[in-house]
């Protein structure tokens, strides 16, 4: 087989798996504009004439903009705690030996196994005896805490870190805190912001733990107001309002990734080559 050949099997492929990706989400576009009778009874990639109609269904359940404002007001600190302490604990354990170590290591690796859904009911009653229920703090501040990304960016930061700059930096004087700053982390910001991506994503879809934990439905996130609309009577004629409220819910992970996506290959090729 020619290389040719091999070239235009390999760009079809790549082809159809770009066409397979991209039209569930031309599909959500498409059934934003139908009814929910069409949405039910027939499949098609054909525009209808119903958004208007979809749109007055939503704004009847909500405030489509206020569970913008809330999602993104507990999305935005949780990334930026998740990247800026996983950064901080990632450095700590890439470049610095200590006793025990190895052992947070593991147990960081540990965490990464287990599912989230277990620790939930002990994580309520947590919340309870800390009267923060109803409150958008224990939404944000477990972000400190993501074992997941402390791996990754350990990992990356040993493929990625000069020891010598390090070196360098304290002969010249330079504090530990100056130098994660000014040296480390500017190396680690591929690394950062491809996880920021996935932090950023996990918080504004997060769906389980606001259900449970918030009460007032002025504090609810665009997730759990989309489900009113899934647990109303009248799911059938609301499905085409579904389908938009979850379209125009893409649009804020759209903007990050447009703005992110271009790290994601610095992060995955870095220390491909390394000296």
């Amino acid at each position: 087989m020619s290389y040719k050949i091999k070239k235009s099997i390999l760009y079809l492929s790549l082809i159809l798996l770009a066409l397979t990706c991209v039209l569930p989400f031309i599909l959500m576009v498409v059934n934003a504009t139908r009814s929910g009778i069409d949405i039910m009874t027939s499949f098609s990639f054909l525009p209808g004439d119903a958004l208007a109609e979809n749109w007055e269904t939503v704004s009847g359940y909500f405030n489509l903009f206020k569970g913008f404002y809330n999602s993104l007001l507990v999305a935005i600190p949780a990334t930026i705690l998740t990247a800026y302490f996983s950064a901080i604990t990632a450095y700590a354990l890439a470049v610095y030996h200590f006793r025990g170590g190895k052992f947070i290591l593991l147990v960081i690796v540990v965490f990464m196994m287990i599912p989230g859904q277990l620790s939930l009911l002990g994580f309520y009653n947590l919340i309870a005896k800390l009267k923060l229920v109803d409150s958008y703090i224990p939404l944000i501040i477990p972000a400190i805490a993501a074992p997941g990304t402390v791996f990754f960016l350990r990992q990356y930061l040993l493929s990625v870190l000069s020891k010598s700059l390090l070196e360098a930096a304290r002969i010249d004087g330079a504090t530990e805190i100056h130098i994660f700053h000014r040296i480390v982390f500017p190396i680690m910001l591929p690394g950062v912001a491809t996880m920021s991506i996935g932090a950023f994503i996990g918080n504004w879809n997060s769906y389980l733990v606001p259900l449970i934990l918030l009460n007032s439905p002025e504090k609810f996130t665009l997730p759990v107001m989309i489900a009113s609309l899934r647990s109303s009577q009248d799911i059938t004629s609301n499905q085409g309002a579904i389908y938009l409220a979850v379209a125009i819910s893409v649009i804020p992970i759209l903007i990050v990734f447009m703005f992110c996506s271009k790290y994601i290959i610095s992060s995955i090729s870095a220390g491909a080559v390394k000296e």
